[in-house]
C-alpha cells in the first residue's frame, strides 16, 4: 500500500497521541485545528489553522491528506460530510450527529437492546415539573458539554426551584443510580465482526473529571463478557471505522448501564501505550488506513493518573523511575481542570 497522509480535525493531546502513533507506523499527518497554539502540531507532519466552518481552509486540509478522522466528537457535522465528499472521514460523519446530541445517543443505544439508566427529554421548565420522580437526577445540555460543563445536579424539589437554566436549548434529565463503579471497554474496529478489544478500564473521576484509570479493573467476569459484547454491538451497529470507547456503570445490585460513547480514542485509554504491544492510538490510525489488525497483548498491569491544572508544576521538576511515564500535554495555559498530562505507573 502507498504511503498514506492521515488528515486529524483537532490539535489536543490526543491529537498530539494519535500522531506519534502514526510516525511509528511511518505514516503522515497533517492536524487542522481552530487553535494556533494546539499542542498536536509539534507532533504533526503538517499543521494548518482555521475555524471548522471555513470552507476555504478546510478545501486546502482535504488537498493535502488521503483520509480524515478526528480527535473529538464535536466537529461540526456539515464540515465532516464535506469532508467525506472528497476525502474519506473515519468513523463516518452520520456517527456525529448521533453521538453529538445525548438524547439521540441513548435511543440509539436503547434500540440496540442494551441499558441505560432511566432518561427523558427536558425542552422547558414544566417538563422538569413532571417528571420530578426521576430525581435524583443530572440535567445535562443535549449538545456539547463534558468533564462536567453543562451539567447540573438535582438532588431535591429544592434545587427544581432554584435552577436558573436557558431553555433556547434541549436538555435530558438522567435518573443518578447508586453507583458502585465506572470502567470503560475500548474497542477498535475494523470491519464487521473484527474487533480488537482492550481488557475493561476501571475509572475514578474527581469534580466529574476522570482522574485515576486502572488495569486489571475488579470486575465480575460476566459483567466483562456483557459489556465487551456490549460494546461489539455498538460499534457493528454503527459500521465504525477506528477505535470506540464505551463508557460504563454499574450499581450496587451489579446492574449494568452504557453511560455514554465516545467515537475517538479516548483519555481512560492513555494507559495502552505503556501496557499493551499497541495502543488504542496505533490501533486507530491502523484502522482508518486499512492495514491490518494486529492482536493485541497485554504486558503489564497498569495505573493511569490525569494531571490537572496546576498539578502539572509539580510533575514537570519531578524525577521519574523506569515504569513511570510522564507525558506532558504542551499547554500554553495552565486553567483550573484542565487537562495538562499524565503519568502511567506500569507494574513489572
Amino acid at each position: 500500500m502507498p504511503e498514506q497522509i492521515v488528515g486529524i480535525l483537532g490539535g489536543g493531546q490526543l491529537g498530539s497521541l494519535l500522531c506519534l502513533a502514526a510516525k511509528k507506523l511511518n505514516i503522515k499527518t497533517v492536524i487542522y485545528c481552530d487553535d494556533q497554539d494546539a499542542p498536536a502540531q509539534i507532533y504533526a507532519s503538517e499543521f494548518i489553522f482555521g475555524d471548522y466552518k471555513d470552507k476555504i481552509k478546510i478545501q486546502e486540509f482535504i488537498s493535502k491528506v488521503d483520509v480524515v478522522t478526528f480527535e473529538f466528537e464535536n466537529i461540526p457535522f456539515e464540515t465532516l460530510d464535506l469532508i467525506n465528499q472528497y476525502k474519506l472521514v473515519k468513523p463516518k460523519p452520520e456517527i456525529n450527529k448521533i453521538v453529538q446530541h445525548r438524547l439521540y445517543e441513548k435511543d440509539f443505544i436503547n434500540k440496540c437492546n442494551i441499558s441505560t439508566t432511566r432518561y427523558v427529554s427536558i425542552k422547558e421548565k414544566i417538563d422538569l415539573n413532571a417528571n420530578i420522580k426521576l430525581i435524583p437526577a443530572l440535567l445535562k445540555t443535549c449538545r456539547l458539554g463534558y468533564d462536567g460543563k453543562g451539567q447540573y445536579k438535582i438532588n431535591t424539589a429544592d434545587d427544581l426551584e432554584k435552577l436558573e437554566i436557558d431553555f433556547s436549548q434541549e436538555y435530558i434529565l438522567e435518573k443518578v443510580i447508586n453507583l458502585k463503579k465506572e470502567f470503560s471497554i475500548i474497542l477498535t474496529r475494523f470491519g464487521h465482526s473484527v474487533h480488537a478489544i482492550y481488557d475493561p478500564i476501571e475509572n475514578e473521576h474527581e469534580n466529574q473529571i476522570l482522574k485515576y484509570s486502572k488495569i486489571p479493573a475488579a470486575i465480575d467476569e460476566k459483567i466483562i463478557s456483557k459489556a465487551k459484547d456490549w460494546a461489539s454491538i455498538i460499534a457493528d451497529d454503527l459500521d465504525y471505522i477506528g477505535t470506540i470507547c464505551v463508557e460504563y456503570f454499574i450499581d450496587k445490585n451489579d446492574n449494568l448501564y452504557v453511560n455514554e460513547i465516545a467515537p475517538r480514542v479516548h483519555n481512560s485509554g492513555h494507559l495502552t501505550i505503556n501496557a499493551y504491544n499497541i495502543s488504542q492510538f496505533e490501533n486507530h490510525i491502523r484502522s482508518v488506513c486499512g492495514l491490518e489488525k494486529i492482536e493485541i497483548k497485554k504486558i503489564y498491569n497498569a495505573k493511569m493518573i490525569n494531571i490537572i491544572g496546576e498539578e502539572i508544576v509539580s510533575y514537570r521538576s519531578k524525577k521519574y523511575s523506569d515504569n513511570e511515564f510522564f507525558f506532558d500535554y504542551g499547554k500554553k495555559e495552565i486553567k483550573p481542570n484542565r487537562k495538562m498530562g499524565h503519568l502511567t505507573i506500569i507494574q513489572k
